[in-house]
């Protein structure tokens, strides 16, 4: 389905780390009670929102920054491969899935379900463990993002910034004679 670079799947697996990490936490506590959730859901609802909404506004900033890296590929003296623009549009595409979902659940973690009186125990539960997971797995998607860009903008300033005449993303006359 993707085919993915070296550098793609260490970014993934920077994300799947973090994700884990993040998520290993809220599984520590062990099982906990209906009662003891809603507590728990009520005090860890602030600060996921939050999450929700730095993970949008950083999404949306990196869409903005790609559009300046593309500027400076395209000003480039050398002539980018194909590649590094299929990077580039798997970035954005996987970074506006991350910029939709966290609004999303912001959107469906701001619903007062603490406030609820005639919901079952197993409920908050259910809602508390989801919170917490949807959380770390936006927190680890967010880093994997981090890292594909970071990746990127690498290989754009070895070869803007530093010239670089042999790097694998650059077409060298080999190359255009042969097609």
């Amino acid at each position: 389905m993707f085919n993915l670079t070296h550098y793609n799947k260490r970014a993934l697996y920077g994300g799947i780390f973090a994700a884990i990490v993040t998520g290993t936490g809220a599984f520590l506590l062990g099982n906990i009670s209906g009662y003891e959730a809603r507590d728990l859901l009520s005090s860890s609802l602030p600060g996921i929102n939050t999450l929700c909404n730095t993970i949008a506004l950083a999404s949306a900033t990196i869409l903005a920054l790609l559009l300046t890296l593309l500027s400076i590929s395209t000003g480039s003296k050398s002539k980018l491969k194909a590649a590094h623009y299929k990077h580039v549009m798997r970035i954005a595409r996987i970074d506006t899935i991350v910029f939709v979902v966290s609004l999303v659940t912001f959107q469906v973690l701001n619903i007062p379900f603490s406030e609820a009186e005639d919901v079952s125990g197993v409920w908050y539960v259910t809602l508390y463990y989801v919170s917490l997971g949807v959380s770390a797995l936006l927190s680890g998607a967010l880093i994997s993002v981090v890292l594909m860009l970071y990746n990127a903008v690498i290989s754009i300033i070895k070869i803007v910034g530093l010239d670089e005449e042999d790097h694998s993303l650059i077409y060298n006359d080999e190359e255009e004679a042969s097609e």
